[in-house]
């Protein structure tokens, strides 16, 4: 145990942590020069075209008679429950910070988690490589951050290779190897998991205390799940079969099972003949913040795309969903999220892996209701919204927001903060003396504030430079009415929203029009129209597609074409009352909708 080091790169989105450990793999030889390709720990193809890291990816390297397993995390805010499931499986932990972009909010978000987790901090300064590299700014952040000596921060290139080798050589001499606990029972900790198409369900496991071996029977602490080890092993990054783990590894069991709920993340793994022993301490359970209904286009799809859903929360602990059946959509799902970009990318990856057609409806938080009667429901979907004379009153989730920027832009991005309803806390600032200041703008804001186009909005104001971490904290009261959208006066279902009463009439007159612009004219006018309670607040025609019927006449009296017309409009008078109902509307408004 005293050869094994646990580790795991932390860092904010695009700072280099998946090129950092291409360049560990390289240096320690773990994949061939052959194979070797960008990012290869980055599996999906959406991780590749995107340059994102999703999953977290453990691997395991051999160098200078150590074995060290890294775990490689994604930056992105939506992604950070991953990143606190890989800090529980690992002792020690790299903080990434890129010298051209200094701190940014996930790198102080990823080192609280680590911090709070009690790991070794070992500070990197990356892409030293590049001419904008300010290595001594970027330096003197850190220290104010860390309190650290400046000496104790290397300096490293990922693309190039630079200082790699002493990061792993920092990670060597840290002295984090791997502690037992006295308990001699057999405990390993579910820190991920798929499902593999031949081999069933696989486990990513840390262990903690014992031995498992191939053969083994195993019962899970939680779901009381039993079962026999079927192969276990390490990442190569593929599998690689061992045939056994000891105590501080880090690998995979492929464990039987068949059903993908059997096997949770943040369960224990122990012997089926161990007595009654303590479940290690599993994830705090994560609450989704954003919930949109998933509808597949065909009706017939609904089995596929429930079994697709259920695979991919397997390795995806934050995502939850229950039926859902919408008058205008049929049957479907009501799904939970972390934020748009988790949305984003759940639906992109049931589309191509499971190619599945979907229609995803606007996505709104959880509100919490309290009726007169006493009652106190919490509703995701504006459909649930009780009758407003049974409602006593709503309240709505709030976050805290932490904004950091070059203080160029504090006076813009206040601006929107303000006007998104944002209540201003105080501003710190990471960078002082001759440096351009950077500051941290603290913020409590309501979460469907953030929710659209407020990442987009931040960027666009600061040039880029700004970057957003938020953690939920309570519900508060909020004004809020329902909002029913009507087209040919059928209310339709799925464009409902809840939004803030003094805001309806401008956000109703905003769909309505975009409403205008996508739909197909019919052979009758169309009336669309965004109304709260009974009463109309925003209103649009479109107007009527119009055949000649007067192409036939050559001259003559004025009456005769009179009398077509006058036809022609009672014939389009009838339509419009028989029509009712009948306008389709194309998947794609959902999401003009929701990009406004």
């Amino acid at each position: 145990m005293e050869k094994i080091r646990n580790f795991c790169i932390i860092a904010h989105i695009d700072h280099g942590k998946s090129t950092l450990a291409d360049r560990m793999l390289e240096i320690t030889n773990t994949v061939d020069k052959r194979k070797m390709k960008n990012q290869i720990l980055d599996g999906m193809d959406i991780e590749r075209e995107r340059g994102i890291t999703i999953k977290l990816q453990p691997v395991t390297m051999d160098y200078q008679d150590y074995q060290l397993n890294l775990i490689d995390t994604p930056g992105h805010v939506d992604f950070s429950y991953e990143v606190s499931r890989s800090l529980a499986a690992v002792e020690s932990a790299v903080l990434l910070v890129d010298c051209t972009q200094g701190i940014q909010a996930q790198t102080l978000a990823n080192l609280y988690l680590a911090l709070e987790q009690d790991l070794n901090i070992i500070p990197v300064i990356n892409k030293i490589d590049l001419p904008a590299a300010n290595p001594e700014k970027t330096k003197r952040e850190i220290v104010k951050l860390l309190g650290c000596q400046e000496d104790e921060i290397l300096l490293a290139s990922g693309k190039t290779g630079e200082g790699v080798e002493k990061i792993l050589q920092a990670v060597i001499a840290s002295d984090s190897s791997p502690k037992t606990s006295q308990d001699k029972n057999v405990r390993a900790l579910i820190f991920d998991s798929k499902y593999d198409e031949y081999k069933g369900v696989v486990a990513y496991v840390r262990i903690f205390d014992g031995k498992i071996k191939k053969g083994d029977k195993i019962k899970l602490i939680a779901t009381r799940a039993e079962s026999e080890v079927l192969d276990i092993g390490i990442f190569k990054p593929d599998y690689f079969s061992t045939g056994s783990l000891g105590t501080g590894s880090i690998g995979y069991v492929v464990t039987g099972f068949k059903e993908v709920g059997e096997c949770r993340v943040g369960d224990t793994i122990t012997l089926l003949s161990s007595p009654n022993i303590k479940a290690l301490d599993g994830y705090k359970e994560v609450k989704p913040m954003v919930f949109a209904g998933i509808f597949p286009r065909e009706g017939s799809d609904l089995e596929d795309l429930r079994e697709a859903m259920d695979k991919l929360k397997l390795n995806d602990s934050a995502l939850v969903f229950e039926p859902e059946r919408s008058d205008a959509l049929g049957f479907g799902f009501r799904c939970g999220f972390l934020g748009l970009l988790h949305l984003e990318i759940f639906q992109e990856r049931l589309r191509r892996e499971y190619n599945l057609d979907l229609i995803v409806t606007i996505p709104s938080v959880a509100y919490r209701v309290y009726k007169k009667n006493g009652e106190e429901i919490i509703i995701r979907t504006p459909q649930r919204l009780p009758d407003p004379t049974e409602i006593l009153k709503i309240e709505e989730p709030w976050v805290a927001l932490d904004i950091i920027s070059p203080k160029d832009y504090m006076g813009n991005i206040m601006q929107l903060a303000q006007e998104k309803r944002g209540i201003y806390k105080n501003t710190q600032f990471i960078s002082s003396g001759a440096d351009e200041q950077r500051v941290i703008l603290h913020y409590e804001i309501p979460m469907s504030a953030i929710l659209t186009d407020f990442y987009d909005k931040i960027k666009s104001l600061s040039a880029g430079y700004a970057s957003i971490n938020y953690d939920y904290l309570d519900y508060r009261l909020a004004d809020v009415v329902k909002m029913d959208i009507l087209v040919a006066e059928e209310p339709i279902e799925a464009l409902s929203i809840i939004v803030y009463r003094e805001e309806a009439y401008r956000r109703g007159k905003e769909i309505v029009s975009i409403l205008k612009d996508s739909l197909s004219k019919q052979m009758f006018v169309l009336k669309l129209q965004a109304a709260i309670g009974g009463k109309v607040i925003a209103a649009e025609r479109l107007s009527a597609m119009r055949k000649d019927v007067t192409a036939k006449l050559y001259g003559g009296d004025v009456t005769r074409k009179r009398k077509l017309l006058e036809k022609q409009k009672k014939g389009k008078k009838k339509m419009m009352a028989a029509g009712k109902g009948s306008v389709d509307i194309p998947p794609d408004t959902f999401v003009k909708i929701l990009k406004k």
